[in-house]
């Protein structure tokens, strides 16, 4: 291991201990503001240990501005998604239960109100379903992958379209959000893909070892729920976040 790759990831494990410290300690007298400017803080350090740097994309409609109070969907590449996200606007997410096997990190998304969905386990997604409802009727912007997995930059996963039922019911629109990491060249970066056999561990590494990244998140239009049909919003979003990403 050599001094650099050392230093930068010495950094990141004082880093994820700062970050149980805080949700040992101070999330459970915190409100509501202080968690969302401490996750806020801590995601864009993150990144920054991990030489991610942000850049704002546009979608076809222009640059859009991500709404306090709807239920946004996104592509699914890495592990770096929520902070990612959460570093411009701390959310609450849903997420495949293997997060939450992740070292430390699993832990923290978890206090920062993370829901965790197994796969294939209707009886969960009917008690997730009705979770979601009730934090996007309380104005809580919520998150979720409907890809329900990883995949490879260049490409789109079908869209799994039940979740998007919590929008129709809670009367809140869609917002699509596309996510792309770059490399000095403005292509994929090769170091971020978390797919196949890549383990977390791995994926670290990789990406503490790899020339720096650029994150790319662009907030696209929002899509009106009422009347729709929930196989339409998966399939508008589709469309919006495949457009965006050129994919």
């Amino acid at each position: 291991m050599n001094i650099r790759l050392g230093w930068r990831l010495a950094r990141l494990i004082l880093h994820l201990l700062q970050g149980l410290l805080t949700c040992a300690l101070v999330f459970p007298w915190a409100g509501a503001a202080l968690r969302e400017r401490l996750v806020r803080r801590w995601s864009a350090r993150l990144l920054r240990i991990c030489r991610v740097e942000l850049e704002r994309g546009q979608g076809a409609d222009g640059e859009q501005t991500a709404l306090g109070h709807a239920l946004i969907v996104s592509n699914h590449i890495s592990w770096l998604d929520i902070f990612v996200i959460n570093s411009l606007h701390p959310c609450r997410f849903v997420a495949k239960a293997e997060i939450r096997a992740w070292p430390v990190l699993g832990w923290l998304v978890a206090q920062a109100g993370t829901v965790f969905i197994a796969r294939g386990n209707r009886r969960d997604l009917r008690h997730i379903f009705k979770g979601l409802v009730d934090a996007l009727a309380q104005h809580q912007r919520v998150v979720f992958f409907p890809e329900g997995t990883t995949a490879s930059q260049g490409s789109l996963l079908p869209f799994h379209a039940n979740l998007f039922e919590a929008a129709i019911d809670a009367e809140v629109p869609v917002q699509p959000v596309a996510l792309a990491y770059l490399d000095s060249a403005g292509g994929w970066h090769p170091a971020v893909d978390y797919t196949g056999d890549t383990t977390f561990v791995d994926s670290i590494f990789r990406i503490l070892k790899g020339e720096p990244v650029r994150a790319r998140l662009a907030c696209l239009a929002p899509i009106e729920t009422q009347g729709a049909h929930r196989r339409e919003l998966a399939k508008a979003a589709h469309d919006a976040i495949g457009a965006a990403l050129r994919v």
